[in-house]
C-alpha cells in the first residue's frame, strides 16, 4: 500500500517530499508572490544545469538597386548557462503539529513557507544579497557595473526622474517592460504628476495591475527589497531569467539547535528544551541576468555622514 499523506501522521513521516497538491500550490504561491517572477522571463528546467540559447543582436535589413546581389546579415546568438541553487528554509513550529495528517499540516504551514522561499529568493536575485549565484549577476550588480542610477530626493522632480530612468535603459537599446518597488514608495508614487499636471501612476486595486508611465508595476515584500540601495529598480525583463525545479523537499528535527534564531535573551533556540520540532523544507531555484546595461534604478540621496564614511574608507584605502 504506498504512502497516504491524508492517513499518516506526521510523526510517522519525518522526512519526504511535501504532499504534490500541497507542494504545487507552495510553488504557485512562490511564482506569484515573488516580484523576480512577475517580471523576469522563465526558463523551463528539468535538470540542475541548463544551458540556452538568446538573441543578443537581430539581423539587418540593406536597400537594393534592380538586379544587385542582396546582402546578407547574421544576428548574434549567445549561449548562457544557468544552475538551479537549493533554497532551503527552517522553520521551528510547536509540538503539537507532530499529531497532525501530513497533508493537513502543510495545509497549515504552506504560507509560511512559501512566503519565507519568495523573499530570499528576490533578496539575492534583486540585490545580490546572501546571493548563491554567480558575482555579478543579480539586477542591482548589474545597475552598479553599468552606472545606470538616478538620485532621488527632497526637491527633486519624480516624473523626470523617472523618465531619465527609462531613458538609461533605452540608450542601450533595451526597452523597459516593467517598474518594481516596495509598497512604502507609493505615497511618493501618488502624489507624481508630469509636466501637464496628471498623475502618473495609476493603481486600480481589486487585483488589476498598477501602473506608471504606462508600464506595470510589481511590488516586492518589504523583507525582500534593500531600500537603501534602490526606491525603483527597471529594465528590460526579457533579460532576467528564472527556473524551478519541481519537488519540494522536507525533513522534521526533534533535537536540532538553530543557530540562525535566537531567543528573549539572544541564545540560540534548542528544540528539545522548548519541546519543538523544525521543519526545513528545500527547493532549487535558478536566476541570472544577460546583459549589463538592460536595468536602471532610482536610487535616494545618501546621507551626510554616509557619504563622509565612504569618503573615509577611500582615504584609509589609498
Amino acid at each position: 500500500m504506498g504512502f497516504d499523506p491524508d492517513n499518516v501522521l506526521l510523526q510517522d513521516a519525518k522526512t519526504g517530499e511535501i504532499p504534490t497538491e500541497t507542494g504545487e500550490l507552495v510553488l504557485k504561491e512562490f511564482l506569484t508572490s515573488s516580484v523576480v517572477t512577475q517580471l523576469a522571463k522563465h526558463e523551463p528546467m528539468t535538470k540542475p544545469k541548463k544551458k540556452f540559447t538568446y538573441l543578443a543582436e537581430g539581423p539587418g535589413a540593406y536597400w537594393v538597386g534592380e538586379g544587385q546581389r542582396i546582402q546578407t546579415s547574421k544576428a548574434t546568438w549567445l549561449t548562457a548557462e544557468m544552475e538551479a541553487k537549493k533554497l532551503g528554509v527552517i522553520l521551528p513550529v510547536s509540538k503539537e503539529f507532530l499529531r497532525y495528517t501530513v497533508t493537513n499540516f502543510f495545509n497549515e504551514i504552506r504560507p509560511a513557507i512559501a512566503e519565507a522561499f519568495y523573499t530570499k529568493f528576490d533578496q539575492a536575485a534583486l540585490f545580490g544579497n546572501d546571493s548563491p549565484y554567480a558575482q555579478g549577476t543579480s539586477v542591482w550588480e548589474r545597475i552598479q557595473a553599468s552606472g545606470n542610477t538616478v538620485e532621488y530626493g527632497t526637491g527633486s522632480n519624480l516624473y523626470l526622474d523617472l523618465n531619465d530612468v527609462l531613458a538609461l535603459v533605452e540608450d542601450g537599446d533595451n526597452d523597459p517592460n516593467g517598474f518594481t518597488t516596495i509598497r512604502k514608495f507609493r505615497k511618493d508614487l501618488r502624489g507624481a504628476v508630469d509636466d501637464r499636471n496628471l498623475p502618473i501612476f495609476n493603481d486600480p486595486g481589486q487585483g488589476a495591475a498598477a501602473n506608471l508611465l504606462g508600464l506595470p508595476v510589481g511590488y516586492a515584500d518589504g523583507k525582500s527589497w534593500d531600500y537603501d540601495k534602490a526606491l525603483v529598480l527597471t529594465g528590460d525583463w526579457d533579460y532576467a531569467r528564472y527556473g524551478v525545479l519541481q519537488g519540494i523537499e522536507y525533513a522534521i528535527s526533534e533535537d536540532a539547535t538553530l543557530t540562525t534564531i535566537v531567543d528573549e535573551e539572544g541564545d540560540p533556540i534548542n528544540l528539545f528544551e522548548r519541546d519543538m520540532f523544525a521543519l526545513r523544507a528545500t527547493m532549487h531555484v535558478a536566476f541570472m541576468t544577460l546583459k549589463e546595461d538592460a536595468f536602471a534604478a532610482l536610487t535616494p540621496v545618501p546621507d551626510e555622514e554616509e557619504e563622509e564614511e565612504e569618503e573615509e574608507e577611500e582615504e584609509e584605502e589609498e
